[in-house]
């Protein structure tokens, strides 16, 4: 019982302190004049990100290279079947007035790139190089959307853009923000290090093999900050921040998570990854081509069709 339980401590701070770390790093942008279009595309996309960022480094460098992968892929199957589609079941995403084609493809693009690297057996540093250099490229590209897009935007718009950050508030105290930093960075390697160790023990204490447990018990955890963004956002009806939150997270995961990890030591792809959890991943990504290019929206129906897919694919899984 007990590493269940410090491993649920352990993802609990991860949340709490990820969630520090963006209202710190979002704030202090703020204070220092970085647009908040910029604030949203980048800061908030790393900070939420930051957690699997950490389990990523600590379980490579454990030699847990099963925990690091399975939560990466896992976390990417999850953000589609289970973060669009809980909150679908609760009230229709409407979708259909979204324009995400871009950042949709661009996804896609980073998922097929992924799956290539991993069909080499291992992603070493020069895999996470290549990965990297494909986060640039789309890190510059959104950098052009965002100043494009301020350029056409009044005080008005700009002000919006602050609404939809919950974390934002110009007027924080240095020293608040300074608290929001340090519990950030102190929380995060401490969860991660709680999670990875436990995660690691509960495995071994059961017999499921690691790439099962980052598959399912991590991925679940660390796509939770995703799904409570993705209910509050079909609550109040924002449907493209619903989408954008989800797809962004995707994204990072494949490029920056285990690009940066490769750098901590080589990764080694487990044969199940290649058999069935990649296109399993691929195959929920596609799923939402009608909703992004159809400009259909995800109703009640689609909803339970998403989550009933989850399950079955937990229920495979073990």
């Amino acid at each position: 019982m007990m590493p269940w339980l410090l491993c649920g401590l352990g993802l609990v701070i991860l949340l709490l302190a990820g969630d520090a770390l963006v209202r710190g790093a979002v704030n202090l942008s703020l204070r220092l004049g970085v647009p908040a279009l910029i604030v949203s595309l980048t800061i908030v996309a790393f900070g939420t990100s930051a957690p699997e960022l950490l389990i990523a480094i600590k379980a490579v460098a454990d030699n847990a290279d099963g925990i690091a992968l399975g939560n990466v892929v896992g976390s990417n199957t999850a953000n589609i079947l289970m973060v669009l589609g809980i909150p679908a079941i609760i009230a229709t995403l409407h979708t259909s007035g979204c324009d995400s084609r871009k950042s949709y493809v661009l996804m896609l693009m980073a998922s097929v790139l992924f799956i290539g690297l991993a069909m080499c057996g291992t992603l070493t540093i020069w895999s996470g190089l290549v990965l990297l250099t494909a986060l640039a490229l789309f890190l510059a590209d959104a950098f052009r959307d965002a100043r494009a897009h301020r350029k056409n935007c009044c005080g008005d718009q700009e002000d919006e853009v602050l609404d939809g950050l919950e974390e934002a508030d110009p007027t924080m105290a240095l020293w608040k923000i300074g608290i929001y930093l340090v519990l950030g960075l102190i929380g995060l390697p401490l969860g991660a290090d709680l999670l990875v160790d436990n995660a690691t023990i509960i495995a071994r204490m059961y017999h499921v093999s690691e790439p099962v447990i980052g598959l399912t018990l991590v991925a679940i955890g660390t796509s939770l900050p995703e799904l409570a963004t993705t209910v509050m956002a079909t609550l109040r009806k924002q449907a493209d921040v619903a989408l954008g939150n989800v797809i962004g997270s995707n994204m990072f995961n494949l490029l920056a998570i285990i690009g940066i990890a490769t750098f901590i030591g080589p990764i080694s792809v487990d044969p199940e990854f290649l058999r069935f959890d990649l296109w399993v991943m691929l195959a929920a990504s596609l799923l939402i081509f009608p909703f992004v290019f159809l400009k259909k929206d995800i109703t009640r129906p689609w909803g339970f069709g998403l989550a009933g897919l989850y399950i079955a694919y937990l229920l495979v899984l073990f």
